[in-house]
């Protein structure tokens, strides 16, 4: 057969599963690639005591691995968005395809490396940047080919899932739970990424640039994180019939553009996604033809993100092996690239759910018909209420509130008008409500 070589650039968590998983399904990846691979050249600032790379070259360099021309595709493994694009770069330029797991570097500077990879006639390919080891990249861009995408909803990372599944099932605070999570090596020690949704609107801008034909565009992506949701809020969700996840969510609006959001979010307990906890990932995909559709399984660790290495390793070579073209491989957003439209992102005061409010009110008479009065005066009707009875010495009880589905500009005029009422004690807290059917 055909001998394919590799380069592995990183050797740490991903980069060691990657090697692992080669070594040790070599005889049956290499069945399905019809070419013997190889790692023959690994790029790494140190070695890993996990691999046994005795018989592989090793470079401290790692942009000598780019340089060998006996390596046909190079793995990105060292992550961020500065050497790791340099790195790409040259790689490309080089004629090489290219493998990463490299969320940041996709959503941030992808437009610009498809094209640079499509002028040099070769695939810059990147599953495992979304959802670790579930291929929704593939579903997206073949798998569900058919259909005008609607919209989709994911959990899309494993830190802030965990976190907040701790918090129903044990009542724990969020800072308690972070640093747990932090001890467990769920959490890096700066947690920003993770726990205020930048991570996940990385991945979001991907799979909506997948869904919907259009070039990546970071920047205009929606974040809230979960820091400030506390248990008492958990709890209320619960009662009410409704589990709080932090989800990233992309819909298409016709006639008006795309909502790209990544907050927390009320999903009702009997969907199948609230009921992903601890650290697993999931992505539900609504197609005009197949309906809703959901994929669900680790999205980060060393062999569940190599999986998604592999598979990508496993593409290209296939086509190495059979001599075709890369650009008769699939398009790398799944579409041609005359066929991407821009499209206009919605702002999130466009942006329609239902809401969660708790608000802190006086007990007082005529306290809640005040408050019921400017939600029904912007068009805002409450589908259920909790009103809790105050506790002794307390001069303020807790109101909580579901909504009807309303155009966030809206509730945020009528939270604006509740807060200005003398009966009402601090911010009122707000969450958005998906029913996702």
């Amino acid at each position: 057969m055909k001998r394919v070589n590799i380069g592995i650039c990183g050797l740490g968590t991903v980069g060691s599963g990657t090697f692992n998983v080669i070594r040790r399904n070599l005889d049956q990846i290499n069945a399905r690639a019809q070419c013997d691979i190889v790692i023959s050249h690994i790029g790494a600032r140190r070695d890993n005591p996990n691999c046994d790379t005795g018989d592989v070259k090793v470079s401290r360099d790692i942009f000598a691995v780019p340089a060998d021309p006996e390596v046909h595709i190079v793995v990105e493994l060292i992550g961020g968005t500065t050497v790791a694009k340099e790195l790409v770069e040259a790689a490309l330029r080089q004629g090489k395809h290219v493998v990463t797991a490299n969320k940041a570097l996709i959503a941030e500077f992808g437009n610009e490396l498809f094209s640079l990879a499509a002028e040099h006639d070769v695939t810059l390919s990147y599953e495992a940047a979304v959802a670790g080891g579930i291929p929704i990249i593939s579903a997206l861009r073949e798998g569900l080919s058919a259909n005008k995408i609607e919209w989709l909803a994911g959990i899309i990372n494993g830190t802030g899932n965990f976190i907040l599944t701790e918090m129903r099932d044990k009542k724990r605070e969020f800072d308690d739970v972070l640093a747990e999570a932090q001890a467990l090596g769920y959490a890096e020690a700066d947690p920003t990424f993770d726990v205020e949704g930048i991570d996940a609107a990385h991945k979001l801008v991907i799979l909506a640039s997948l869904a919907f034909g259009m070039p990546l565009q970071y920047d205009k992506v929606f974040c809230e994180g979960i820091s400030r949701i506390k248990p008492v809020d958990v709890e209320y969700a619960n009662q009410l019939g409704y589990r709080i996840k932090h989800l990233g969510v992309a819909r298409h609006i016709e006639g008006k553009g795309i909502e790209l959001r990544v907050h927390p979010t009320l999903i009702p307990e009997s969907r199948l996604i609230a009921n992903v906890d601890g650290v697993m990932n999931a992505v539900l995909v609504k197609g005009n033809a197949v309906g809703p559709t959901l994929f669900y399984g680790a999205g980060a660790g060393a062999e569940p993100t190599a999986s998604a290495v592999v598979s990508d390793i496993v593409r290209v070579a296939r086509n190495l092996a059979g001599k075709a073209s890369s650009l008769a491989m699939v398009p790398s957003l799944g579409f041609s690239e005359r066929a991407l439209q821009d499209e206009t992102i919605l702002p999130i005061t466009e942006a329609e759910t239902a809401y969660y409010l708790r608000v802190s009110v006086e007990d007082k008479p005529g306290a809640l018909s005040r408050i019921a009065q400017i939600l029904s005066d912007a068009g805002i009707s409450i589908e259920a209420l909790i009103q809790k009875e105050p506790h002794e010495d307390e001069e303020t009880v807790p109101l909580i509130m579901l909504t009807n589905r309303v155009v966030e500009k809206r509730i945020n005029a009528a939270i604006e008008s509740i807060e200005a009422l003398d009966t009402v004690d601090g911010d009122v807290v707000r969450i958005r409500v998906e029913s996702l059917k």
